[in-house]
C-alpha cells in the first residue's frame, strides 16, 4: 500500500518501517523455514517470486505491510542496517472496500529468540492505532 510507503512508526520496542525491496533477502530466508510456512499457511516461493510479492503487496490498495525491528537494537547502532534489525511483519488485510472501518491483522514474529518478549503485541497494537488513524484521515 502506497499509503504508508513514508511512514515509519516508533513504539518502545518495535519500529514498523514499510516493506522495501531491501528487506526482501531476509524475509526470503525466513520463509524457508518449514515452521513459518505452516504457520502463516504461505507456500514457498522463489526470491524472484519473493520481489514480485512485495511489489504487489506495495502496489495493492487492500494490503499495508510493515517490517517489525527491534527499536532498541535500530537506534543503538548507528550503522545498523534495517534489514539487521529485522523480526517479523505486520500485516492490515482492508477486508471490504465499501467499508475500510472493517479489516483483519496478521503479524509475524520471523526471529524466533524475539518471540515472547511483546514484539508481536505492541506491533499489532500499532498496525490498530495506525490503521484507526489513517481511516480517521480519510473521512
Amino acid at each position: 500500500m502506497r499509503l504508508n510507503q513514508n511512514i515509519l512508526l516508533l513504539g518502545k520496542k518495535v519500529a514498523l518501517v514499510p516493506y522495501t525491496s531491501e528487506h526482501v533477502p531476509r524475509y526470503h530466508e525466513w520463509m524457508k523455514s518449514e515452521e513459518l510456512q505452516r504457520l502463516t499457511a504461505s507456500e514457498p516461493l522463489t526470491l524472484e517470486q519473493e520481489y514480485a510479492m512485495q511489489h504487489s503487496w506495495r502496489e495493492d490498495a487492500d494490503k499495508c505491510t510493515f517490517i517489525v525491528l527491534d527499536a532498541e537494537k535500530w537506534q543503538a547502532q548507528p550503522a545498523a542496517t534495517e534489514e539487521s534489525c529485522m523480526v517479523g511483519d505486520v500485516n492490515l488485510f482492508l477486508t471490504d472496500r465499501g467499508d475500510p472501518s472493517l479489516g483483519e491483522i496478521e503479524v509475524m514474529i520471523a526471529e524466533p529468540s524475539c518471540r515472547g518478549k511483546g514484539f508481536g503485541t505492541e506491533a499489532v497494537l500499532m498496525m490498530l492505532s495506525y490503521g484507526g488513524d489513517a481511516q480517521t484521515d480519510d473521512e
